[in-house]
């Protein structure tokens, strides 16, 4: 199936997972706003947050594994169209538990997010699946964090309900849009979804490069959300007292950050996807020594924010180009269970980023924050092995196998430094 991808429609992949991602973290700047105009009280008003995140680890488990047994083209569109359906019904609910229910509708098909890069792997020629991955999963990045910058002017502007309306006229029409310009999807499914689900048990239990890359997934966006879920606390505070709108402006320099590392797909496709991991994982836990001072000067939050979006996104595409390479026969269940890691730990990072702060301060927060990236570290330093025949630690070495492309595992052959047999 893999018959290469335009630049067009690459572009295109990355806007439906920016705009899908972005129902899921739209309501955060401007959740107190939601919350009275909902009648909820103080205490209730994390449910809005809450539900999303429930649904698209929801989502993940459940409707990902789709797409290595369903037409994926077509599961796009219908995935597009019920997200759609979940944002209108938040803007246009009476209530809180509406607008839970339509939260929670929108964060579980928002996990086309996963489908679409796995369609994007799957038809992308070898030796560009880096390169497309990297720039569509920027578009993932430029949803989470865009958003708070749209949403924080637009809610200011017309009112929370109108971000939720955008939102689902632009999940509709690209739900029209991705059935006329993708390819089709030629495949013929040969696995029931019982065995794809059964399947993503066993890859969690005895896939080693999955296990290690997921634990670096999960203290990888434990450490971004432990910023982007507390943030607003220290700028909200005295000294600088911002507002919604010039707090969620702080969104731009993580996306410049993260638009910063869309070479790093490049730089996985050419071997180096465990060195730019290492070396990626080590600059973000720097970031946080910037990031530090926000009490002192901006400049250097601003500095800060930009390394650490440029490290997460840098060490999020080598993941997925590592997985997807490793198994291209079901790379969308693999990336679903991968990228439920990823839900786990922004659910923690924001946890913990929440106490820490109220109970000691920014610093504290801080600190957790850099004490995940260290920890993504050690997994990778721990799992990581000298390969110097091997360009990116997945197929056998290379002197070994005559006739295959650097950095492609050989069909049913086990590699010894990783433990993965390609399916």
């Amino acid at each position: 199936m893999a018959h290469g991808i335009s630049r067009g429609q690459r572009w295109l992949l990355a806007l439906v997972c920016a705009v899908a991602v972005s129902t899921i973290y739209a309501i955060q700047p401007v959740l107190a706003e939601a919350g009275t105009d909902l009648g909820l009280s103080p205490g209730a008003v994390g449910w809005l947050v809450a539900a999303g995140q429930f649904g698209y680890f929801a989502g993940l488990v459940l409707l990902v594994p789709l797409g290595d047994v369903l037409n994926r083209r077509r599961l796009i569109g219908a995935q597009l169209a019920l997200t759609a359906v979940g944002t209108a019904l938040v803007a246009a609910a009476p209530n809180g538990a509406v607008a839970v229910a339509g939260l929670v509708v929108s964060g579980v098909f928002a996990v086309v997010v996963q489908v679409t890069v796995g369609y994007a792997a799957a038809v992308s020629a070898p030796d560009e699946r880096g390169r497309t991955i990297g720039a569509i999963t920027s578009g993932v990045v430029v949803g989470i964090l865009g958003v708070r910058v749209l949403a924080g002017v637009l809610g200011d502007a017309a009112g929370w309900r109108a971000v939720y309306a955008v939102l689902a006229v632009l999940c509709a029409g690209l739900a029209v849009t991705v059935g006329q310009r993708l390819h089709p999807d030629t495949r013929t499914a040969t696995t029931r979804y019982t065995r794809v689900l059964a399947s993503i048990g066993r890859l969690v239990s005895t896939d080693r490069l999955f296990l290690s890359r997921g634990l670096i997934a999960f203290f990888l966006f434990a450490s971004f959300g432990t910023l982007w879920s507390g943030l607003a606390l220290p700028l909200g505070a005295d000294p600088w007292n911002l507002d919604t709108t010039r707090i969620g402006l702080f969104g731009l320099a993580g996306l410049a950050g993260a638009l910063g590392a869309a070479r790093a797909g490049r730089w996985a496709d050419s071997g180096r996807a465990q060195a730019i991991t290492g070396w990626s994982l080590a600059l973000l836990t720097a970031s946080w020594l910037l990031i530090a001072q926000t009490g002192t000067a901006l400049w250097l939050l601003v500095a800060g924010i930009v390394l650490l979006d440029f490290a997460v996104q840098a060490v999020h595409v080598s993941s997925q180009h590592l997985l997807t390479t490793a198994h291209p026969a079901r790379a969308s269940s693999v990336i679903g269970a991968y990228m439920a890691f990823y839900s786990l730990g922004s659910a923690l990072g924001a946890v913990t980023t929440a106490w820490a702060y109220h109970r000691w301060g920014w610093q504290a927060s801080c600190a957790a924050g850099a004490a995940y990236s260290l920890s993504a570290l050690v997994v990778w330093a721990l799992t990581t092995r000298r390969r110097p025949a091997m360009r990116d630690g997945l197929g056998g070495r290379s002197a070994e196998i005559p006739g295959q492309q650097a950095g492609v595992v050989d069909r049913g052959r086990v590699d010894d430094a990783t433990g993965i047999c390609a399916l």
